[in-house]
C-alpha cells in the first residue's frame, strides 16, 4: 500500500488502476492477469461485474480468449462498497455499464486502503466517452490504454465500430456485432453511415 505522511501522523491509502480501450483489445485479459497475480500472492481479492453482462457466464469474468475468474454480478456500484468490505484488492470489469456513482465508490475503496483494478470501454460505439470511465481515469493513479488491431487496415485500433443496425447505447455483443477500427477507418465508417441514411432507398 502507499503511505502518505501528514505531519507526525501516517495514513494508509490504496490506489486505483484503470485498464481501458476498445473491444478486443485485451482489457479483461489484463484485468484477470493482475487479479490472479494478487490471488497468488495470498491477497483477498473480490471481483465484480455489472449484472447486465451475461455474454459468457453469469458469475464469472471471462475474456474473449476464454480466460476466466470468479466474480460477483451486482446491479449498482453501491453494492460493491458493501460487498468488498474485507477485500485487499477489488476488481471491476465492464465498468462502462455501471452508474456514475462508481467513481465515488472507487475513491472510497482506495481511501480505505484497497487496490482497485478496473477494466472498461473508454468510448461507446459512436466514439463518445462512455459512462463513468472518464471520471475513473481522472481519479486513477495508473491508467493503461490497450489497443486492438484494426479490421480494415491492421493499424492500432481504439474504436469499437458497431456493424449491426442498432441505436441502443448498451448493445451487448461480440465479433458478429462489433469490429475494432483505427481512427481513420472509424471516421470513414461514420461518414458512410451518414451518406447511407441520406440516400433514399429504392
Amino acid at each position: 500500500m502507499f503511505l502518505e505522511y501528514t505531519g507526525s501522523k501516517r495514513h494508509k491509502f490504496g490506489w486505483i488502476e484503470v485498464i481501458c480501450g476498445s473491444m478486443f483489445s485485451g482489457k479483461t485479459e489484463e484485468l484477470i492477469r493482475r487479479l490472479k497475480r494478487a490471488e497468488f500472492a495470498g491477497q483477498q481479492v473480490d471481483i465484480f461485474k455489472p449484472e447486465v453482462d451475461k455474454r459468457y457466464n453469469e458469475e464469472e469474468v471471462v475474456s474473449h480468449d476464454k480466460n476466466s475468474i470468479s466474480s460477483t454480478p451486482v446491479r449498482s456500484s453501491s453494492n460493491i462498497l458493501i460487498l468488498a468490505n474485507q477485500a485487499q484488492v477489488v476488481g471491476i470489469d465492464e465498468a462502462q455499464f455501471f452508474d456514475e456513482e462508481l467513481v465515488n465508490v472507487c475513491v472510497q475503496l482506495a481511501s480505505l486502503g484497497k487496490r482497485v483494478v478496473i477494466a472498461g470501454l473508454d468510448m461507446d460505439y459512436k466514439g463518445r466517452p462512455f459512462g463513468p470511465m472518464p471520471g475513473l481515469m481522472a481519479v486513477a493513479e495508473y491508467v493503461t490504454k490497450v489497443h486492438a488491431i484494426c479490421m480494415k487496415c491492421a493499424s492500432l485500433a481504439n474504436h469499437s465500430h458497431r456493424v449491426i443496425d442498432s441505436e441502443k447505447l448498451v448493445e451487448l455483443g461480440e465479433r458478429e456485432e462489433y469490429e475494432p477500427l483505427c481512427r481513420a477507418c472509424f471516421s470513414a465508417s461514420q461518414e458512410k453511415i451518414v451518406i447511407d441514411k441520406k440516400t433514399p432507398s429504392k
